[in-house]
C-alpha cells in the first residue's frame, strides 16, 4: 500500500522508484548503494582496532574517486599497506562506481528518471561510449573485457559499462566483463606501482610522495588534454570521464 505523502508529485515519484527497483537495473542500483554503506560500516569497525588503517583506506578511496585507480594504488603503497588491502580497496571503489553508474545510465538513457545533478557526466560518458562501441561490438563480451583491461586512456569500467548496454549485452554479461577486466587491470597496475614505489623508496624515503605528485599531475594533464581535444573545432564539448 502506497503511503499518503500529501504531495501527489512526491507520491508519483515514489511509485516510479518502486517500479524501477523491481527491475534488474534497480536491483543493481540497490547493491551499488549497499556496497559503500557496508564499506563505511567496515571502516568504522576497523577504526576501533586500527585508526591508522581506517584513515589509509579512506585516503585510498578518496584518491580513487578523484584521481583514479593509479593514484589510489600509489597512495596505498606509499602508506606501506600490503597487496590485500590496497587491491581490495581499489576493487571495491571501482565496483561501486560501476554498480551505481550502470543503472543510472540506463534509466537516464531511456528517460525513465532525470538526474539533473549528474546529467552532464552521464552525457559525457554516453558520448565516450558511442565513440568506442563499434570497436567493441564485433568481439562482444571478449571485446568489452579487453576494452576495460587495456591500460589506455578512457578504457575504464564506467565507459565500459555504458558500451556494454549500447551494444546490447545483458546487464549481468556487461557487469561480468567489466568487473573481471577491471580486476585484471588493477592487478597489473598494482604490480607496476608497487615495483615503482619500492625503487623510489630505495632512493629516498620521501620519493614515494614525489611519485604520487607526479601521477596526480599525469592524471590532471590527461583530463586537460582530453577536454581541449573535445572542445576543439567540431567537438561536442565536455570532458570524457573514465
Amino acid at each position: 500500500m502506497t503511503p499518503d505523502t500529501g504531495d501527489p508529485i512526491t507520491g508519483q515519484r515514489l511509485r516510479i522508484w518502486r517500479r524501477l527497483f523491481r527491475t534488474t537495473e534497480g536491483r543493481i542500483l540497490g547493491l551499488g548503494v549497499a556496497l559503500p554503506a557496508a564499506g563505511l560500516l567496515a571502516m568504522g569497525l576497523i577504526a576501533l582496532w586500527s585508526p591508522e588503517l581506517a584513515r589509509g583506506i579512506g585516503g585510498m578511496a578518496f584518491a580513487n574517486l578523484v584521481f583514479g585507480r593509479i593514484v589510489s594504488l600509489s597512495v596505498g603503497y606509499a602508506g606501506d599497506y600490503g597487496h590485500a588491502v590496497v587491491i581490495a580497496v581499489t576493487m571495491v571503489c571501482e565496483t561501486t562506481l560501476v554498480l551505481l553508474f550502470y543503472p543510472l545510465f540506463v534509466f537516464s538513457l531511456n528517460r525513465l528518471v532525470v538526474f539533473p545533478s549528474i546529467q552532464g557526466f552521464l552525457q559525457r560518458a554516453h558520448r565516450a561510449a558511442e565513440r568506442h562501441k563499434d570497436k567493441v561490438r564485433r568481439y562482444g563480451v571478449i571485446g568489452l573485457f579487453l576494452f576495460v583491461w587495456f591500460p589506455f586512456w578512457m578504457t575504464g569500467p564506467v565507459v565500459g559499462s555504458a558500451i556494454g548496454y549500447l551494444i546490447g549485452l545483458g546487464a549481468f554479461a556487461t557487469l561480468a566483463a567489466v568487473l573481471s577486466g577491471t580486476l585484471i587491470a588493477i592487478l597489473g597496475w598494482a604490480y607496476l606501482i608497487h615495483g615503482l614505489h619500492a625503487k623510489m623508496v630505495a632512493l629516498a624515503p620521501w620519493a614515494s610522495v614525489l611519485l604520487i605528485g607526479f601521477l596526480v599531475g599525469v592524471v590532471l594533464a590527461g583530463y586537460w588534454l582530453n577536454r581541449r581535444r573535445l572542445n576543439g573545432p567540431g567537438a561536442e564539448g565536455g570532458r570524457e570521464d573514465r
